[in-house]
């Protein structure tokens, strides 16, 4: 089987699931500072063995991670201001919003770019700031992209009138993705010698508003005026009558295996550096996609269209054998998306949440062994506001599972954290909210919403968690995970 770094899949283990973006931190919002050392820390005296976190890339339209400006920079709000204290480039960074357990994004954003540009102005490149800009194949379009961007008042491209930017912010955009590197790969570097792996989050889609589709427009389904000619989604189905019309233009996998897979090769190998496993959202898309025709208002009309499937991937793991990839392979899905994931010895996923229907039942509840367990991911509520949500007849059948499963706890989120940890799958991932016992407040995202209070939710300190590790070390050795 496939393994990464010390990520061997013959063994059992644990992990956690937390955005860098909720962790405590003095500027608003979680970043690469202390805070994420510190829970570095803890993650590692409780004896984990992955930090799942969700994509670094510069955020989109409603502060999605996966509408991403870029599939390859990193979003400058991360950058932690104390470390450029240390170095000299700040003066100081007094403390904003510290306490804050929401994030007001247009506030820390307009906070953080003021304080960054003053650093960028003191800033003297050195060699090492060299051999990043030479590495990052990508950075001077997308640097151009941000640039004329923001000399159309952040207008899409498409809507552009000038190809002119200021030089300036063109430089400033080598900066901040030179120190959202820097720090990044030091923390990556810190988790790993704690024995901490780090899963990283690739969605498989980009925004229509990027560097990636302007600087590659071939590579995808566009018209003429670089228009999508049609979009992805997914269909209707238990959780939404009309689908998810995502809006992303769909790639012309044509072109792109003609051009050995130039693009994804790029994307996959340039985030290969910046994590330890890739977790690559909407995995199904590979064998087959939903193309919905531009202008369509819902994702009702569309159709499935048959993915490069096989020949992508092997392609890619000829070219980057030791690449580790985890499938989201969640949903109502035809038996080849599970093939072909099982070809390339790929982990999928498996809810907590979604694990009490009639197909469970005939298994007796228990989860295959080669899958990641999960008690939630970021669409979903935190266990304890799920259930507080079911009906009476709903909550009764969850109690009865448990009861029968013989799993016991305070809340149903510990129950089904140790359903989870106790399952026989071969990795166990548990959600912080889970951990500390959130109800719908800890929510992450609500799919086909837009906006806040999707990806705002953030803790003011670390304190609630350390309080919980000796009891989840207790569980991990219990469940013989640690």
């Amino acid at each position: 089987m496939k393994t990464s770094g010390n990520f061997n899949t013959n063994v059992r283990q644990a992990g956690i699931l937390m955005p860098v973006f909720s962790l405590p931190a003095n500027h608003g919002i979680g970043d690469l500072g202390k805070s994420a050392y510190d829970f570095v820390d803890l993650v590692a005296r409780a004896q984990f063995k992955i930090w799942q976190i969700l994509p670094l890339n510069p955020a989109g339209y409603g502060e999605s991670p996966y509408q991403p400006s870029s599939s390859f920079a990193g979003d400058e709000v991360y950058i932690n201001l104390d470390l450029l204290v240390e170095e000299g480039l700040l003066e100081e960074a007094p403390a904003f919003e510290k306490d804050s357990e929401f994030i007001n994004y247009s506030a820390v954003r307009a906070y953080k770019r003021d304080l960054l540009h003053q650093a960028f102005k003191k800033f003297i490149p050195d060699q090492d700031y060299q051999e990043f800009v030479d590495k990052a194949f990508w950075l001077d379009g997308y640097a151009k992209f941000i640039a004329r961007k923001k000399a159309n008042d952040n207008k899409g491209w498409l809507e552009w009138t000038t190809l002119e930017y200021d030089e300036e912010e063109y430089q400033y955009q080598f900066f901040v993705q030179y120190y959202f590197a820097k720090q990044w790969l030091k923390l990556k570097d810190y988790a790993n010698s704690k024995g901490i792996i780090i899963m990283g989050d690739m969605p498989i889609y980009v925004g229509l508003d990027s560097a990636d589709v302007y600087d590659n427009k071939e590579c995808f389904l566009l018209d003429q005026t670089g228009h999508p000619t049609s979009v992805a989604g997914v269909p209707p189905d238990y959780f939404s009558e009309d689908g998810q019309l995502w809006g992303n233009p769909l790639y012309d996998w044509d072109y792109l295996k003609e051009h050995d897979y130039s693009f994804w090769m790029k994307r996959l190998s340039w985030n290969k550096d910046l994590f330890d496993i890739i977790r690559i959202d909407h995995f199904r898309a590979f064998d087959t996609y939903w193309k919905v025709p531009a202008g369509e208002t819902t994702a009702r009309n569309g159709e499935w269209i048959l993915g490069p499937a096989y020949d992508f991937f092997d392609y890619v793991y000829d070219k980057m054998p030791d690449l580790n990839l985890v499938a989201e392979d969640l949903g109502d899905l035809r038996p080849e998306v599970l093939e072909l994931k099982d070809h390339y010895h790929m982990l999928g996923m498996r809810i907590a949440q979604f694990s009490f229907g009639d197909d469970m039942a005939k298994v007796d509840y228990k989860l295959p062994e080669f899958c990641i367990a999960y008690t939630g991911t970021h669409d979903n509520a935190p266990v304890n506001g799920w259930y507080s949500d079911l009906t009476v007849g709903e909550k009764k059948h969850a109690k009865a599972v448990m009861n029968h499963l013989q799993i016991h706890g305070k809340t149903m989120a510990d129950r089904q954290i140790k359903w989870m940890l106790g399952s026989d799958a071969i990795l166990a991932i548990i959600m912080m909210e889970d951990f500390l016992a959130l109800g719908n407040e800890g929510r992450i995202n609500t799919p086909s919403t837009i906006g806040a209070p999707n990806w705002c939710w953030k803790m003011s300190t670390l304190a609630p968690f350390e309080r919980r590790i000796r009891h989840i070390k207790h569980l991990l050795k219990t469940y013989h995970r640690a």
